[in-house]
């Protein structure tokens, strides 16, 4: 009976030791669990401890380029860290773009988007390395810049085209005889051109080049008849009277030439093409980060040196929050897959 005792005794005292230390480890547990969002808010909290990577995947010297350099210094103050500006272009700007989409999703590394690494080339490119929707996230909208369909000075006089809807009666009166050039297969003045074309079913011939400014120069001395030009690019030019703007592309007229209708007021429904660019990160990024980044972003936009550089691009800064531009991102996708379609342009 003693024994029976003893043992019983000597169960009941392990079995509480076992259950305490089971107690004690779902405690410990429960404990970590629990702590890991303050954990990951601290680690948030003193975001970043070094400095930021802004691919822009475009050449030098270019608007994009430009901008990002700008913002760059102006983040900077924001953020105590040192933002370095690379660029990586290549494939219509899916290189620079593909090299975000890979990186770690902490914030460190940002890219200068635009309309066509991830509105375009999704529908452009046969394959592109990255989803322009899932494997980013939006940070903030920098620029949304009109195009406008300029016309040779000349070519315009001799043919008493002064409005779309005089260029659309000649190009119908003499089918196959007119060009028009753009910065390359897929660009946005081809697509813009493309979409004049199946709107107003008129037969004009495509002259792709080698960037904006060589079609440009193409359009000065007559080797074009007419270009959708970016805005910015063509002010001067039409300034100074040596191209005639005849409409801009955007829904709503530009305060840079006010006097300009859109190409929806000249009559051809729907058109609503613009170039855009804005700042990206990588999918995954800890939503805090994401908005210590659009508040970086912001401060730098509102800054008034930023703000005249915008001015003279034709744009104004822009108001989006980091969720409105990634909505803004998809609507764009989805509306371009239809003009590209539309334009028949592919790229292998």
């Amino acid at each position: 009976m003693k024994l029976t005792t003893r043992r019983t005794a000597l169960f009941t005292l392990g079995a509480g030791l076992l259950a305490g230390l089971m107690a004690g480890q779902v405690k410990s547990q429960t404990a970590m669990q629990s702590s890991s969002p303050a954990a990951a808010s601290a680690t948030t909290a003193v975001w970043p401890t070094k400095a930021l990577r802004f691919v822009v995947p475009y050449p030098p010297g270019g608007p994009l380029d430009t901008m990002a350099r700008l913002l760059a210094e102006k983040v900077k103050a924001s953020l105590g860290q040192t933002v370095v500006v690379e660029n990586k272009p290549g494939a219509g700007g899916n290189i620079g773009a593909d090299i975000v989409a890979r990186a770690a999703p902490d914030g460190y590394t940002l890219v200068m988007g635009a309309v066509a690494t991830h509105a375009i080339n999704p529908w452009l490119f046969a394959s592109i390395p990255y989803d322009s929707v899932k494997d980013f996230a939006p940070v903030a909208l920098v620029a949304s810049v009109p195009n406008v369909l300029v016309i040779n000075k000349d070519f315009a006089i001799k043919h008493s085209i002064a409005s779309v809807s005089d260029l659309v009666a000649y190009a119908r009166a003499h089918p196959g005889e007119m060009n028009y050039g753009s910065g390359g297969s897929g660009s946005a003045g081809h697509l813009a051109g493309e979409l004049l074309r199946a709107r107003t079913q008129i037969s004009v011939v495509h002259i792709p080049y080698q960037g904006a400014s060589p079609a440009q120069l193409a359009l000065l001395a007559g080797q074009s008849n007419f270009m959708f030009d970016n805005l910015a690019a063509s002010a001067g030019l039409i300034n100074d009277g040596k191209v005639i703007a005849l409409a801009v592309t955007t829904a709503t007229r530009s305060e840079m030439l006010p006097q300009v209708p859109t190409m929806q007021e000249a009559g051809v429904k729907p058109f609503d093409i613009g170039t855009w660019f804005g700042v990206f990160t990588t999918a995954g990024t800890p939503v805090a980060i994401v908005d210590t980044l659009h508040a970086a972003y912001q401060t730098a936009l509102a800054d008034p040196v930023v703000q005249e550089r915008l001015k003279a691009m034709g744009s104004n800064a822009s108001a989006l929050s980091a969720a409105e531009f990634s909505r803004m991102v998809v609507e764009e996708r989805e509306k371009y897959q239809e003009i590209v379609k539309l334009s028949g342009a592919q790229v292998n």
